[in-house]
């Protein structure tokens, strides 16, 4: 996709991973939900198996696991990498991830120069074949809304922080085109497996607001 795609709305804190209530307290929503989910399956509206094995696929089957095994072939192999940024749906489902909500992928590239980020403004708009289940920050309004007018300050609140000389660009993620980052290998990998390079790829660097994690040797290694 060029640079100059519309979709692209450019611009001159959250952990890598959501935060669990303590011991056996459930919030106010998790109460909600199993209350919803125990009268449908009490009414026959819902089959508590059917359940337990749409939650087992997203929990073990689907989520970054898919993305970051992307990523560390693209890192890995300049072909596959050129395959990924020309048609990121045709190279994201030969490695057997494919689903209603990723049939229309674009790979973003990250750079020295240029950082990307994706958003979905109207809603909650996600690649579930190659991330999962979307985290609860990235479908509240106050992301969706700061992610577009303020997407420096967002990035510092992850922990985030880029040289003013570095672009970043907000992506509007919708039903019809979803988006990827590509992030920037870190520094140290050389002679790393496929395997071990994909342990470096966090679900965050795969939606911009995070960065791989670095391994501790500092030398030169991806492509």
């Amino acid at each position: 996709m060029s640079h100059d795609d519309p979709r692209a709305i450019r611009t001159k804190h959250q952990p890598d991973e959501d935060h669990h209530h303590g011991g056996s307290v459930l919030s106010e929503m998790d109460v909600r939900v199993r209350a919803l989910e125990s009268l449908l399956v009490e009414k026959g509206y819902v089959d508590p198996a059917a359940l337990n094995v749409l939650i087992e696929t997203y929990e073990h089957k689907v989520g970054p696991h898919n993305g970051a095994r992307v990523v560390a072939r693209a890192w890995r192999d300049p072909h596959y990498r050129q395959w990924l940024l020309n048609d990121a749906s045709a190279a994201i489902a030969s490695l057997g991830y494919t689903g209603r909500q990723g049939e229309h992928m674009v790979a973003l590239e990250n750079t020295p120069t240029v950082h990307n980020m994706v958003v979905c403004t109207l809603c909650s708009c996600y690649p579930w074949p190659v991330l999962g289940l979307p985290p609860v920050w990235y479908k509240s309004a106050p992301y969706r809304s700061r992610a577009v007018i303020d997407p420096r300050g967002v990035l510092t609140e992850f922990g985030v922080t880029l040289s003013p000389d570095v672009e970043i660009r907000v992506w509007d993620s919708t039903a019809e085109v979803r988006y990827l980052v590509l992030p920037m290998c870190p520094p140290g990998t050389r002679g790393m497996s496929e395997e071990a390079l994909a342990q470096l790829v966090t679900r965050d660097s795969m939606i911009g607001t995070g960065l791989p994690r670095v391994p501790g040797e500092q030398q030169e290694g991806c492509v």
